[in-house]
């Protein structure tokens, strides 16, 4: 992975919606439009009035199947060891590989609890999650794509690979961004000036909306305004 942005850097990327990043993003050409966000299948479901961003750490899981022997899978803790060789703020993004996700959560309150105090501030799946007022309480995030009232027979199968949710491939390490709208990579060239581009696509919209304000608007006048936001 990239080094880990400055803490400046990381808090500027913060104080920003989703959407304006992703504006922010399409200015560089390094990417097509329709790429590096997760579907609308992958929704906040807990704590969703300020954007927060971090870097990946990656897992698969399986819910569905019950074990060859034994009533439950034992909880393998050996992945916490990996969650710290991700620099902070982490964001677990955690794929459920069976057929259907979503038979079982992963995420619930004390996991969730477990993920916070190693540093991770949201956590990203396909799959359900579940105990969402107390997890909200605790201040953690979670976008995911179910929720459900059972852990099923959820286990961790591996960690630290690539993962895909919601459309969106997520390597470890990768800068995440997400709010209400949804989870954005956020590519690493060009995170450090993001801020900056942002802030000049808030300022040309802020003249159209000013306009549509004021009153007395014109068509030329909104075409003109327009045709300078969007070109």
């Amino acid at each position: 992975m990239t080094p880990p942005l400055s803490p400046e850097t990381l808090h500027a990327l913060q104080a920003l919606d989703t959407c304006t990043v992703a504006n922010a993003i399409e200015t560089f050409d390094v990417r097509l439009r329709n790429e590096g966000y997760a579907d609308s299948s992958i929704r906040c479901l807990t704590g969703c009035e300020a954007p927060v961003a971090g870097y990946a750490v990656t897992a698969r899981i399986r819910c569905s199947s019950p074990p060859m022997t034994g009533g439950a899978y034992i909880d393998r803790t050996d992945w916490w060891d990996h969650i710290l060789t991700i620099p902070g703020p982490r964001i677990v993004v955690i794929e459920d590989v069976d057929e259907t996700p979503g038979a079982g959560a992963f995420l619930g309150e004390v996991h969730a609890g477990i993920l916070q105090a190693l540093g991770c501030v949201a956590a990203v799946t396909n799959g359900s999650v579940r105990d969402l007022p107390a997890i909200q309480a605790a201040g953690f995030r979670l976008f995911a794509n179910h929720v459900s009232v059972s852990h099923a027979y959820v286990h961790v199968v591996e960690f630290g690979q690539p993962v895909k949710i919601g459309g969106l491939e997520v390597r470890p390490g990768d800068l995440l961004h997400a709010d209400s709208h949804g989870v954005l990579s956020v590519p690493p060239s060009i995170a450090a000036d993001i801020s900056q581009a942002a802030a000049r696509i808030i300022e040309r919209e802020r003249r159209v909306l000013d306009l549509c304000k004021a009153g007395g608007v014109t068509v030329e006048k909104l075409r003109d305004a327009v045709h300078g936001v969007f070109n």
